[in-house]
């Protein structure tokens, strides 16, 4: 389907001109990265050599993307704005509120029931202000972005952090939060560190049992969980070529695991081809006449070195299936390795639930290759020894599938289909588990993250990370340390067998097929169109703006938490069941670092109440403390927000009085949303100073009036013995968002200057 193929004539007709601007300025041959990222500055931006990874730009990206979870939020704080309308293209994708539990029909069903209330605030808010809404059962968001929307050489931003997948067709997609997103749809500049590029080199070509999947799990092993944190991702080389539009939408989608701001492919044949298939021949006709901008420069690809700030190579030829994990996506184990690692780290190696799907791979091409193993093994009489549960990516991917037979292959052996959303990658997933909850137990899944507890709530299920083909064959098998390239199954009439190479079609022979996509188009006129919240909701609740920081020194603040080891946005915002409050800060607030360890005594949500001397959850300490008007401190280790985009991470610590988080490294995402929600988000300038906060300490934070980019604030910690602690802290806030910080939050800005126009 096309959709604002105006937009995307003008962007196409206006590149040439930006880069030959570009090229008169920065004098030398251009990255497709940059290609792209200077075809979209805003125009209040002054176009300059910027420096990489210190420089801020800001940008105008061409569309934004919202999915149900991310959206309520999103969407609030746009209304509270007060803007009659988007500025950009805009959609919302119900996609994450859908629980998986005992197939696609029924949990459809029951999910328009329990969230009802969201879908239809959801629905009426995107045609009050002019935004393409998507229907719970339509798909996932980044398969429907792929699918309609994603253009070689455009920009989008999306309220998920696995935006990166419009990669795939050589977008510049990024994740953000949902203030962000309100400034685009306001209309306003979008502001972004301008990152460092890292190329990926592709030699040769993927066969057998390696797949396009394998890619990004030998990065993730390599790059680890911050090793692309501030880079985009840039693959280029024969083996790029080589690979499908879809399979390089894989390897963009898993990108955010290394903590990259995106990924990106240049434009070539298959992205040429699924344009095509996909109903946008007109797109792909115009970026063909403009090829030459939609790839890097021949002396890139001739002299990588030379131009990007890091250059990987990996074989293609000789890359071998991997599954990473557990409890992370950057533990990488090769196939060939499972049986050795599986026997010396003890991990269980009964498989007890096989999925395949997810955002990351449930298009068309992964599941004729995952169908494919099923298919030989109904043909040599072997069923899946496991639970097996198959997530198609869209409506579309689905009645395709049904067409051409092979969700029938799936079911022949044993496995259900679930509705087409993200279910149980994120929590949504009523697991049936006959043993007790506390016993390790394992996994396997073609899904992208493996944090714990994130699947089931779990925090002893091994969660491992494979390719769909890789998965089906583990299901068949029933074992972690089973390698399909080597190993053999048995049938049920008792003989043993090998499993062939999976074979699959990068785009179905006879076309897509899709009676209704579960697209709804915005109001002509959203004016009259009402959109109502209850007073009373448990899910949905309209906001208060935040208070503004006008303090010259944050004096007498208490700690609220030392967190050890590990702090993703999971620990800090749980999904699963916490996705119904997604909408409601004050009850979503309610889980707010629960799964965080406390240094002081190894425990999840158990922190000491400064004022009771008594232990006691998170989330009501906060409270009890806010109520008394003392403001918190945070503490944090490396890479602190890494995984998920959700600005609840910042927004319910912000609700719960927590005034500054202090850690060794961030995530981006995640400090752009503590930043975006007027917190002080600041680094140890020496991370062994982390060891010197103490549980009963009263911290001040000194130097905030003359709080100015590149200038270290001061932490002095009063300790319960008398003596005390001070040292240096750094931050990276620039002019603009330390007038967030004051105003207490950038949207409190935005309204102020709609007030004021």
């Amino acid at each position: 389907m096309v959709f604002d193929l105006d937009m995307i004539r003008k962007v196409y007709k206006e590149l040439p001109s930006r880069i030959a601007k570009t090229r008169k300025v920065i004098k030398r041959p251009l990255t497709l990265t940059e290609k792209v990222l200077f075809a979209h500055l805003h125009e209040d931006q002054k176009l300059e050599d910027f420096e990489r990874g210190k420089s801020y730009v800001n940008f105008s990206p061409d569309r934004v993307a919202m999915q149900d979870a991310t959206a309520q939020m999103a969407l609030l704080q746009f209304m509270s704005a007060g803007i009659p309308k988007v500025r950009v293209p805009s959609t919302v994708h119900c996609d994450h509120l859908i629980l998986a539990k005992n197939g696609a029909a029924q949990d459809l069903k029951e999910s328009l029931t329990a969230s009802g209330e969201v879908f239809n605030f959801l629905e009426s808010v995107s045609k009050k202000f002019g935004i393409g809404f998507w229907k719970p059962g339509a798909g996932i968001i980044h398969q429907v972005v792929l699918e309609n929307y994603a253009f070689p050489g455009g920009m989008m931003i999306g309220t998920d952090s696995h935006t990166p997948n419009a990669g795939g067709l050589g977008m510049v997609a990024i994740g953000v939060g949902g203030a962000d997103a309100v400034d685009v749809m306001a209309g306003l500049p979008w502001e972004l560190k301008y990152p460092k590029i890292l190329g990926v080199r592709l030699t040769g070509k993927l066969s057998g049992w390696t797949a396009p999947k394998d890619i990004i799990l030998k990065l993730a092993g390599i790059l680890t969980v911050k090793g692309g944190t501030g880079y985009i991702i840039e693959y280029f080389g024969e083996g790029a070529e080589s690979l499908s539009c879809t399979g390089k939408g894989t390897v963009c989608n898993m990108g955010a695991e290394v903590g990259a701001t995106t990924s990106l492919f240049p434009f070539d044949a298959s992205m040429e081809r699924y344009l095509k298939a996909t109903g946008r021949a007109d797109v792909a006709e115009i970026a063909a006449r403009v090829a030459d901008c939609l790839r890097p420069d021949p002396e890139v690809v001739a002299r990588p070195e030379d131009y990007y700030d890091r250059v990987i190579d990996i074989d293609l030829s000789s890359l071998e299936p991997h599954l990473n994990g557990p409890f992370t996506p950057d533990l990488a184990n090769p196939v060939s390795k499972i049986k050795d690692a599986v026997r010396e780290q003890g991990w269980p190696a009964k498989v007890e639930v096989a999925l395949i799907g997810s955002c990351t791979n449930s298009s068309y091409e992964d599941m004729t290759r995952a169908a494919s193993v099923a298919r030989q093994a109904r043909e040599k009489n072997i069923r899946v020894a496991t639970e097996f549960m198959v997530t198609p990516g869209s409506e579309m991917v689905r009645e395709t599938l049904e067409r051409n037979g092979l969700l029938k292959d799936f079911g022949e052996i044993g496995a259900v289909v679930l509705a087409n959303a993200c279910g149980p990658c994120i929590g949504q997933w009523a697991r049936h588990r006959y043993g007790a909850e506390d016993e390790p137990n394992t996994i396997v899944t073609s899904f992208n993250r493996n944090f714990a507890k994130r699947n089931d709530g779990n925090p002893k299920t091994h969660a491992f990370v494979a390719s769909p083909e890789l998965v089906t064959a583990l299901a068949l098998a029933g074992r972690l340390d089973f390698n399909p390239v080597t190993d053999t199954l048995i049938t049920e009439d008792g003989r043993e067998v090998r499993l062939d190479p999976p074979v699959g079609q990068e785009l179905p022979p006879d076309g897509f097929h899709c009676a209704d996509p579960g697209y709804v188009a915005p109001a002509e006129d959203g004016s009259g169109v009402q959109v109502i919240v209850r007073p009373d909701s448990e899910r949905l609740q309209l906001l208060e703006p935040f208070p503004p920081n006008p303090e010259p020194a944050l004096l007498g603040l208490r700690l609220l938490l030392k967190v050890k080891g590990k702090c993703t946005t999971d620990h800090i915002s749980m999904a699963g069941p916490w996705l119904r409050y997604r909408g409601h800060l004050d009850n979503i607030s309610n889980n707010c670092f629960i799964g965080a360890i406390n240094a002081f005594n190894d425990k999840a949500n158990s922190v000491k109440n400064p004022l009771t001397g008594e232990y006691g959850e998170v989330p009501a300490v906060a409270r009890a403390l806010k109520e008394s008007g003392i403001g918190t401190v945070v503490v944090g280790d490396e890479n602190y927000g890494e995984g998920s985009s959700r600005e609840h991470a910042a927004m319910e610590p912000r609700h719960l009085g927590v005034r500054v988080i202090l850690v060794r490294s961030f995530a981006r995402i995640h400090e752009t949303n503590l930043k975006k929600q007027g917190m002080l988000a600041v680094t140890f300038a020496d991370p062994a100073d982390y060891d010197k906060v103490r549980e009963d300490d009263v911290i001040d934070v000194l130097g905030l009036d003359t709080f100015t980019p590149g200038k270290p604030l001061t932490v002095v910690l009063h300790h319960a013995d008398g003596s005390r602690d001070e040292f240096s802290v750094n931050h990276s806030y620039n002019e603009a968002q330390i007038a967030w910080f004051r105003a207490g939050g950038a949207l409190n800005l935005i309204r102020q200057s709609l007030q004021s126009a």
